[in-house]
């Protein structure tokens, strides 16, 4: 009998020695972050595939100097990153890299610095009327969910359809907010705007900040009141007992439990703000209101794909930064 169940065993013996048994025991081994590590790695793998591997072809493509016949031509190193920061690349680009003077209008034709105030100031008003706007939807009150449909409309309007509203109310004759010469509106008596907004840089990224307020001020309301509701009702209940009032509450209870959110929102919108485009090509025009993104694409279609390139990689590398910058402010917070 002995003999006879040896021969079966053997074949489940082999099953649970097998290659697949071994690794289902190696995995059941692994704790908790050892095992979500391993089920991000695809993703992971997915991410290099998709955005490191033309990230490095950025920088290969950086690294060599412009063609006149079309093409990359020799190879020069980091030639053209020195030629463009120290400005001696300016006269071949459509706009400087870096202001060519410390005056407002030297300022407003870079686009590394109309990139930053762009985002600077636009993350700054889209936070502060997010939050408010936040504040008022975690109330219960009638008819909240037409005001959050109300605040989430102009998010889901198209960035054309956007461009165009906010072309359309700066254009002389036809817009609300620009009248004619001897019919001139508020914004033009108080000498906010000119007669020609879209054709000025200064007025034109004026506007494109305020078509980026408030289209995008409804993503950070949205991502700031998932933070809100996430705070435990029964601690506001105490606060009252205990005689605080509304601005103690925010501070000691809401604000903490709700900035790690705060945090994350702002790191979305500033990697979208630094790289605009399309809301300044339909509204004034990359012409008018120069940015990295429309650097790298009028650079581009000019055939000068060495500096494009150098362009680009730029950028990314200030995304980076910026993004670490938040990591590491939201990695505080944690703590």
């Amino acid at each position: 009998m002995a003999s006879e169940q040896a021969p079966r065993n053997e074949p489940r013996q082999q099953l649970n020695t097998g290659p697949l048994s071994q690794v289902t025991r190696w995995m059941e081994n692994l704790n908790e972050t050892q095992y979500a590590y391993l089920l991000l790695t695809p993703a992971l793998v997915l991410l290099a595939v998709i955005a490191l591997y033309p990230l490095l072809d950025t920088l290969r493509m950086s690294l060599f100097a412009d063609s006149l016949v079309g093409g990359l031509g020799e190879f020069t190193g980091v030639t053209n990153y020195v030629e463009i920061i120290t400005g001696q690349r300016t006269a071949s680009l459509p706009s400087p890299f870096l202001p060519e003077a410390i005056t407002v209008d030297a300022l407003f034709n870079s686009a590394l610095i109309v990139t930053l105030i762009f985002t600077l100031v636009s993350v700054f008003f889209e936070t502060i009327i997010g939050f408010g706007q936040a504040l008022v939807l975690n109330q219960d009150f009638a008819g909240r969910r037409w005001v959050r449909v109300a605040i989430i409309i102009p998010w889901a309007v198209p960035i054309v359809i956007q461009g165009m509203i906010f072309f359309l109310l700066f254009t002389p004759g036809i817009g609300l907010f620009i009248g004619a010469e001897n019919n001139p509106t508020l914004l033009q008596q108080w000498g906010i705007f000119g007669q020609t907004p879209l054709a000025n840089t200064t007025e034109s990224t004026l506007i494109v900040i305020v078509a980026d307020i408030w289209k995008t001020t409804a993503f950070m309301a949205l991502l700031i009141l998932a933070g809100l509701q996430s705070v435990d009702r029964n601690l506001y209940d105490v606060a009252r007992v205990a005689g605080a009032s509304k601005w103690q509450m925010f501070k000691r209870i809401t604000l903490p439990v709700v900035l790690p959110s705060v945090l994350v929102a702002m790191l979305f919108r500033t990697i979208q703000a630094m790289r605009v485009y399309g809301v300044i090509e339909v509204v004034a025009g990359c012409n008018t209101v120069p940015s990295l993104s429309c650097l790298v694409i009028t650079t581009f279609n000019q055939n000068l794909f060495g500096s494009s390139a150098a362009i680009a990689f730029t950028t990314a590398a200030i995304i980076g930064i910026m993004t670490g910058v938040y990591i590491i402010g939201y990695a505080r917070e944690e703590v």
